[in-house]
């Protein structure tokens, strides 16, 4: 069978195993999983505005998953695109507010670029730590989130705040700085970047499977001391990867900025970088289908908000179920293909 095929159909498995389960939970609880899973789907795209907003979330989704893809693709775990994130949306404010007369073709592309660096920095930081002094990058990154969570918070509210609001944000940037959204979804924030996930998707698959760099991470996360013995630095290799990971992690920010508040405001992410570690998982860590992922992840997530409303007993904290189920099942799926082998081994013997 086709390796994406497979991966493909372990993945619908995963998701129809995942929201089994779910809706065993809510039925548990006392609410009909018929009128769930009619709230859920009807939420998500009952209006070209609900399709649009749906759309908008499978953004930092998928660029939370291409994040958590890169690290693990040498064998490295990054629970840090969180702080990533904010450092990007940190990056792409400072930009637009310290230089706020940039001309249009090229103030939003500088923001990128700016949220792309301080993203990437932010997120070079654990692989220093992990080849230099031997830190656990699980550790450091994770700590890092609430280093850059307090740094931000510092900025925002002392540096780049804004004087005309009581709330913990920035300035707006100017108007050069922000990209347009399309009429068609009825003032959903989704513009330019609908776009750039997909052709990031292929970009990043032809990384991983057609150049050199691609082929070095996956050898280094097969086994590192192999690597190394056929030349491959282990040091360069880890930088690298979380680097490109922090810096995917940064765009969230510039998209949340650049197309939807004009502004950094603290806790504009309701989760995403860790999210985007169950939607690389569910995608099995193939970029094609982190986008995929995505839009399912996108989709629980617009959904659920109407559970609050249209339901008795049930919250949006219901995605946060099915998340945790779908990563307990991709995480059991090899240990059970363990046991089956173990098993058929004994009883041929």
């Amino acid at each position: 069978m086709n390796p994406t095929l497979k991966q493909i159909l372990t993945s619908l498995a995963s998701i129809a195993l995942a929201y089994s389960l779910g809706m065993f939970f809510v039925l548990a609880a006392g609410e009909s999983p018929l009128l769930v899973s009619k709230v859920l789907f009807r939420s998500a795209i009952a209006s070209q505005y609900d399709l649009g907003m749906t759309f908008f979330y499978a953004i930092p989704f998928a660029l939370a998953g291409f994040s958590v893809a890169l690290a693990y693709r040498s064998g490295l775990f990054n629970i840090g695109a969180e702080g990533q994130l904010n450092m990007g949306a940190l990056g792409c404010a400072m930009m637009g507010i310290f230089y706020p007369n940039l001309p249009a073709f090229v103030a939003p592309f500088a923001a990128i670029f700016a949220a792309l660096l301080f993203g990437g920095l932010w997120g070079l930081i654990p692989a220093v730590l992990k080849t230099e002094r031997g830190s656990h990058e699980v550790v450091t990154s994770i700590m890092l989130n609430f280093i850059a969570a307090a740094l931000c918070s510092y900025f925002i509210l002392y540096i780049l705040k804004n004087p005309e609001s009581q709330n913990p944000e920035s300035k707006t940037l100017g108007s050069s700085y922000l990209f347009k959204s399309f009429e068609f979804f009825q003032g959903a924030p989704v513009g330019i970047f609908l776009f750039a996930i997909p052709v990031l998707s292929i970009l990043i698959y032809f990384f991983f499977e057609k150049s050199i760099l691609g082929f070095e991470m996956k050898s280094a996360g097969s086994s590192l001391e192999a690597a190394e013995a056929a030349g491959i630095s282990a040091r360069k290799i880890q930088w690298l990867s979380f680097a490109l990971a922090g810096a995917t992690a940064g765009l969230i920010g510039s998209v949340e900025i650049l197309s939807n508040s004009g502004k950094f405001k603290m806790d504009f992410s309701p989760g995403y970088g860790f999210s985007g570690i169950a939607v690389c998982l569910l995608a099995r860590g193939n970029p094609l289908l982190i986008t995929i992922s995505a839009l399912f992840f996108a989709w629980l997530h617009k959904g659920a908000m109407d559970l609050d409303i249209e339901t008795e007993k049930m919250t949006r904290d219901m995605t946060s179920i099915l998340q945790a189920l779908i990563i307990a099942v991709v995480a059991s799926q090899q240990s059970v293909v363990n046991f089956v082998k173990m098993r058929r081994r004994k009883f041929n013997s």
